[in-house]
């Protein structure tokens, strides 16, 4: 079931099904316990493989849209912990510690971290379209604005808050929960 959330700036479409499940509780001991776990385990090795794919099959759509009018759209996946990480290195400066004699982190430049986890975020098909596309750059570049590479269009064309609200649907994505009691019932 398809249910949009109307934003101010932002349209964000969630594509999500509830199944409904009776779980039942009972306990077992070590023995039926074991048991249990032979005779579920194929189950167990499949539903690994399926929860393995999750950066690939859940997506969510991103309307970008200014008083009333659709400039762009595109689709966004969770990020695994390895992308948030390479993300954040790449944008941290580091210091040598002669003290320490190791590489510490000095700062991290906000900007372009958050830049590129919306880049890392965004579906393939969609970078080349949008963030790695030669005629935006182009475009923008006549405009006189200084673009590199895919992160500098993300910087140009959202605005802070847009970016914010969409860190917040990568971050659902990906599994961080903003709800306390929710996380807390788990």
């Amino acid at each position: 079931m398809a249910q949009e959330n109307k934003k101010q700036g932002i349209t964000i479409i969630d594509q999500v099904e509830q199944h409904k499940k009776v779980v039942e509780e009972i306990e077992l001991n070590e023995e039926e316990t074991k048991q249990q776990i032979r005779i579920y385990e194929e189950d167990f090795i499949q539903g690994l493989i399926d929860a393995a794919g999750y950066t690939k099959e859940d997506t969510q759509h991103i309307e970008i849209a200014r008083g009333g009018k659709l400039y762009f759209a595109f689709d966004i996946r969770p990020l695994s912990e390895d992308e948030y990480d390479r993300c954040k290195k790449k944008h941290t400066k580091y210091v040598r510690n002669k003290q320490f004699g190791m590489k510490l982190p000095e700062e991290t430049n906000s900007v372009k971290y958050r830049d590129a986890l919306i880049y890392t975020a965004t579906i393939e098909e969609d970078q080349k379209k949008l963030w790695d596309n030669k005629k935006v750059w182009e475009s923008l570049r006549d405009k006189g604005l200084q673009i590199m590479n895919g992160l500098d269009v993300i910087e140009y064309c959202l605005k802070a808050g847009e970016k914010d609200k969409i860190l917040e649907c990568i971050d659902a994505l990906s599994g961080y929960e903003t709800d306390l009691e929710e996380v807390a019932k788990n």
